[in-house]
């Protein structure tokens, strides 16, 4: 099993340091939440690992080599809070490129492919695109998956569906997790880590979310 390390990231923006002192790692395996206010840099913290986005500085490894962007020969793969799956391509094209032979199988069972594979994405609403998106990151053949708010634009129902699913792939790969529905995220996480004052902070409890003020002492 290989373990994703990300260390010394700086990130500025117009001045302001976003991200300083960051030390984040992963292994194949396990869930790793990530928490943090709004504007504290979880979402640029994904770019950075995934190489969409150029810190100051960064040092990235993956298995003891060092790698300058994630998605190198398919190591990381990123699902970003927007759609990202192109447009005029058919769903079951898309998911032949994308989904892992070792996965095929199940994912070809799953309703909400076998539903809609003869579509393309502008034909599908918005929560059926996020729910094959969301699919097609866990199990396309990148040994760490970073999914960014993926609990956000899917119901309940659906949030407690793909719970299962996230830990049933976690068992081979390293998946790191942040939304703002932290309920979601402890629930499916091995670890928390939380991002406050441009730093990585391990949380053990609901007590450390209040002592960090992402949480009020009353939730």
């Amino acid at each position: 099993m290989f373990t994703l390390k990300i260390d010394s990231v700086e990130l500025e923006f117009e001045g302001r340091k976003i991200l300083q002192d960051i030390y984040l790692d992963c292994k194949q395996g396990e869930v790793v939440g990530l928490l943090g206010r709004n504007g504290s840099g979880k979402s640029s913290l994904l770019k950075i690992i995934f190489g969409i986005l150029e810190p100051t500085h960064k040092y990235l490894k993956i298995g003891g080599q060092v790698i300058k962007k994630g998605y190198y020969q398919n190591r990381v793969a990123y699902l970003p809070q927007t759609n990202y799956l192109p447009k005029g391509i058919k769903i079951s094209s898309l998911a032949n490129m994308l989904i892992d032979p070792i996965y095929w199988h199940e994912f070809a069972e799953l309703d909400i492919y076998r539903n809609h594979r003869q579509k393309k994405p502008e034909q599908l609403s918005g929560g059926e695109l996020r729910q094959l998106e969301m699919l097609m990151i866990l199990f396309n053949r990148a040994g760490f998956v970073l999914l960014d708010e993926p609990f956000t634009h899917v119901t309940p129902v659906q949030a407690s569906y793909f719970k299962p699913i996230i830990r049933r792939v976690a068992e081979s790969k390293g998946i790191i997790i942040t939304d703002h529905q932290y309920h979601n995220v402890m629930d499916v996480s091995d670890r928390i880590i939380i991002l406050t004052g441009g730093g990585t902070k391990p949380v053990n409890s609901l007590n450390d979310l209040v002592t960090y003020n992402y949480i009020s002492g009353n939730k």
